[in-house]
């Protein structure tokens, strides 16, 4: 059993220390900051936000993509979505930057009859979570999106599923963090600074950054931080993913949904891009872009929506999903007292980011855990190897 409860006994606001500049380390370190907080967040890469918080797609996707033994991350989902309009809102407010959130809506589209009967199947299960979807026949879809393929059966609305650009929400929050207070450190890998098996805090180059708390939340590169030894490392893994955007004609967007076809998704940006995403690929951090994987997006892609064959290719990239041994968050005490873990978020990151700032402020502040996040505690991978 872990002793390391991270409960903050003082009325003054704790000195916290943060190593992970994406969207989960810098929205924390905002809301640390705005209750008063000394908080310093130190990134490895020259710039905040450019992981996977650069090369996801900003899907708000909480109902559409939970599956049987994800009940509580479906809660977790459902929470962090009923958040983000207002926490957008917050945000441009606190930044003077936008976020791009797009209230639209999800299509989620079946092209056989076989695939017609999975997307029945989930939606039964996801309604029976409190999910919202209505049944669409082809025609009432096309209806909605006239460029889908002639090939449609079928097609579920989800009008809680929405989307933001990532890369924008990325970059307000850097900006919010900074003139709430934050110390923002870039370019410099951090480890954790160990004394007398507790965290003290961090050291990033030559310079040690004291902390009363200590939180990981580097993503994919979680298991890689320095100072820990290895039965304390959180056992993240890359898991890679391939995408690339087209840029549709000028006020001429082929899709306002976000639409997912048999396999892929297309969502659509204000400033006319498209992306097409993603592949799933066990790699390692090998971030080559493949024919196939491009092949095979724009293929499906193509079938969803053949109006693309013409569409100019106006980026690739490869990110990595921060995995977990189950691919769900890691969230609370990491078994070293001081020192916390907000990481494991896989394809759910840009969804959850205001639910798991919200829940790990509340324990920072308060030492209580959130019941949002108690099943997501990293000490549930040692029961199950017990």
């Amino acid at each position: 059993m872990h002793n390391a409860s991270p409960v903050n006994s003082s009325a003054v606001p704790p000195a916290v220390a943060i190593i992970g500049g994406g969207v989960i380390g810098l929205s924390l370190g905002w809301r640390l900051a705005q209750a008063g907080c000394r908080v310093t967040l130190v990134e490895r890469n020259p710039e905040t936000g450019r992981g996977a918080s650069w090369a996801a797609a900003g899907m708000l996707a909480g109902g559409i993509e939970a599956e049987p033994t994800e009940e509580p991350l479906f809660a977790l989902a459902r929470w962090s979505q009923s958040l983000w309009p207002d926490f957008a809102a917050e945000l441009e407010a606190a930044s003077g930057l936008p976020t791009g959130y797009d209230a639209t809506g999800t299509l989620v589209c079946a092209f056989t009859r076989d695939q017609a009967e999975k997307l029945r199947h989930g939606i039964a299960f996801q309604r029976g979570l409190g999910g919202v979807f209505e049944w669409l026949g082809a025609a009432d879809a096309r209806e909605r999106e006239p460029g889908l393929a002639p090939s449609l059966v079928a097609a579920a609305f989800s009008p809680n599923d929405h989307q933001v650009d990532n890369r924008l929400v990325a970059a307000a929050l850097a900006e919010a963090f900074r003139r709430a207070g934050g110390r923002l450190i870039a370019g410099i890998e951090a480890s954790v600074d160990l004394a007398g098996g507790r965290a003290v805090g961090i050291v990033a180059g030559d310079a040690r950054h004291p902390a009363d708390l200590t939180v990981i939340a580097a993503g994919a590169w979680s298991r890689t931080v320095p100072g820990l030894s290895a039965a304390h490392r959180p056992p993240t893994r890359p898991i890679k993913g391939q995408m690339l955007a087209l840029m549709m004609p000028p006020g001429a967007p082929l899709i306002r949904h976000t639409v997912w076809g048999g396999q892929c998704y297309l969502v659509p940006r204000a400033d006319g891009r498209l992306l097409i995403g993603a592949t799933v690929e066990e790699r390692g951090f090998d971030a080559t872009i493949t024919a196939g994987g491009l092949l095979g997006l724009l293929d499906d892609a193509w079938r969803t929506l053949p109006g693309i064959e013409d569409l100019p290719i106006h980026e690739t990239w490869a990110g990595f999903r921060p995995g977990s041994p189950d691919d769900q968050p890691m969230l609370g005490p990491s078994g070293i007292d001081g020192l916390l873990v907000a990481t494991g978020h896989h394809r759910n990151g840009i969804l959850l980011t205001p639910a798991t700032a919200a829940a790990m402020a509340e324990l920072i502040l308060t030492g209580r855990v959130s019941p949002h996040i108690e099943p997501f505690g990293i000490a549930r991978f040692e029961k199950a190897t017990s």
